[in-house]
């Protein structure tokens, strides 16, 4: 019988398969400090459900399009129990990565994730309001 306040002990492989990350991003990560080092050292090495969640907040940020160092940035103000630091006004030449999310033919909604500080959950939530609120003014509710 597991005992509540025992934690998950995963594998690296365990990890990664749950991350669809490789080992060798998963020990870059460490390196670049965005996931915590291991629990114990070599063979009796484990990783808990803490890293398990790194990870994923990293693959969440990646998928919203943000840079490893935007990334790196966000996490290191996090544990500072800052919000997200504004991003400097972008100037000439400089690239933006923008999301458009098809509201209806003729309709869409631009986000920048990295400003926004809005998830991938946050956005399709917001995705899925916005639709419903358009059925809702044409009298095409569902």
């Amino acid at each position: 019988m597991n005992n509540a306040n025992e934690q998950r002990h995963y594998s690296l492989d365990e990890l990664c398969s749950l991350t669809d990350t490789s080992k060798r991003t998963v020990r870059f990560y460490m390196q670049e400090g965005l996931v915590d080092r291991s629990e114990g050292q070599r063979k009796g090495a484990y990783y808990l459900e803490r890293h398990l969640m790194q990870l994923l907040e990293i693959k969440k940020w990646q998928q919203a399009g943000l840079s490893l160092e935007r990334i790196k940035q966000i996490i290191r103000d996090e544990k500072d129990n800052e919000l997200i630091p504004p991003i400097q006004p972008q100037q000439p030449g400089s690239l933006e990565v923008w999301s458009h999310l098809n509201i209806a033919d003729g309709i869409q909604l631009q986000i920048e994730p990295g400003r926004s500080g809005l998830s991938p959950e946050q956005i399709r939530k917001l995705l899925k309001s916005v639709t419903k609120e358009l059925n809702r003014i044409t009298g095409e509710e569902e």
